[in-house]
């Protein structure tokens, strides 16, 4: 049985986290009201539920309007740092060793401001909230489907501009039903050919088809959500009889899933947590975990996540720690800062846990 103060207290990983999808209700609100900018609500309660109403009732279109929202308020230096820091004070709270963090510095220019400014501010704000908590941060630069691909050429050169100051990869992020990644080639081989780091969010809202084309043609190290992966396979009573050769070679090769629960319900990715594929991917030894997506929209946090995964999927202990395991051998740092964290926090910390509550 693992209790809510289990839960709370172990190490976590966070791996796919929004910038702008994790903002506090009263830092909006603080930031409108500084910049002049009027609020769909008058109060943090109203806001709050205008923020978490699209996840509460399936609706994608409500969903994602709220992103105009704050990334309205994230246009200026002294606001991104804020938020960056406060993302990562409240990673800490959950008891997040390692974070990676993402958003689209093409999203910031509004007021003005340059990418590389836009990419400074939050890098500090990452660096002051590390500093204050211990919890190590990494940052990664997002793409958007929708724009220009010379844009997203423009941002993967950013990222490699930045990767000794605490950027850590590449991510293409957006609508992918008219946006196939391969649109994006330039970036993606630009990223390769930098022996950099690259995420893509794929199989959320279309088919095998788009995972295919991130990891076969644009080189995809990570997949963020792939909750469509289970359509290349055969299933009966819940286990897999068969798989495809992209299921079989993401499994083969170790290519992590970056699964978030709450966020796929609430956009409509999955039916419902009792129909999600995570359990048959986890079951099954594929390198998957738990993420957040956007704290703030579907109203969770990394702990809420892993909690809904014991109730609904059944996991215990030894489950929760592989899962954090998972997570920390996907991350984007060295493979010298990895082992630090693994076997001096993670592995420490959970042998601990077994210790306190008695855990066989």
């Amino acid at each position: 049985m693992v209790t809510n103060s289990i839960l709370k207290e172990i190490p976590k990983v966070e791996l796919h986290d929004h910038l702008d999808g994790g903002l506090r209700v009263q830092t909006v609100i603080d930031l409108a009201k500084e910049q002049q900018i009027s609020l769909p609500c008058d109060t943090s309660e109203e806001l709050h539920d205008w923020f978490v109403r699209g996840g509460k009732q399936k609706n994608l279109h409500l969903y994602l309007d709220t992103f105009a929202v704050t990334t309205a308020v994230m246009q200026t230096a002294d606001s991104l740092y804020r938020v960056a820091f406060e993302a990562v004070e409240d990673l800490a709270a959950e008891n997040v060793c390692y974070a990676e963090i993402r958003f689209a510095p093409m999203l910031h220019l509004t007021k003005g401001l340059q990418p590389e400014e836009v990419v400074q501010s939050v890098l500090d704000g990452l660096m002051a909230g590390s500093k204050k908590t211990g919890t190590k941060t990494g940052l990664i630069l997002c793409a958007m489907r929708n724009q220009d691909p010379e844009i997203s050429l423009k941002v993967a050169e950013l990222a490699v501009a930045f990767r000794d100051r605490g950027v850590v990869g590449f991510d293409l992020a957006g609508d992918e039903i008219g946006y196939p990644p391969k649109k994006h080639i330039k970036a993606f081989q630009y990223i390769r050919n930098q022996n950099f780091n690259i995420t893509i969010h794929a199989g959320e809202a279309f088919g095998v088809e788009s995972i295919w084309q991130a990891i076969q043609l644009c080189g995809a190290h990570r997949i963020g959500h792939g909750t469509r992966l289970v359509e290349d396979m055969v299933l009966e009573g819940g286990h897999i009889a068969q798989m495809g050769s992209l299921s079989h070679f993401m499994l083969d090769r170790r290519i992590p899933i970056e699964v978030c629960l709450t966020s796929n319900v609430g956009t409509g990715a999955t039916e419902s947590y009792a129909t999600h594929p995570f359990p048959i991917l986890f079951r099954n030894n594929f390198r998957c975990f738990l993420c957040t997506d956007n704290p703030l929209m579907s109203d969770t946090t990394i702990t809420k996540e892993m909690a809904l995964a014991v109730k609904y999927y059944g996991l215990d202990f030894d489950d929760l720690e592989k899962l954090t395991l998972n997570a920390m051998k996907s991350a984007f740092i060295h493979n010298d800062q990895k082992l630090v964290l693994i076997y001096d926090v993670i592995k420490k910390r959970y042998a601990e846990l077994r210790a306190k509550y008695q855990i066989q």
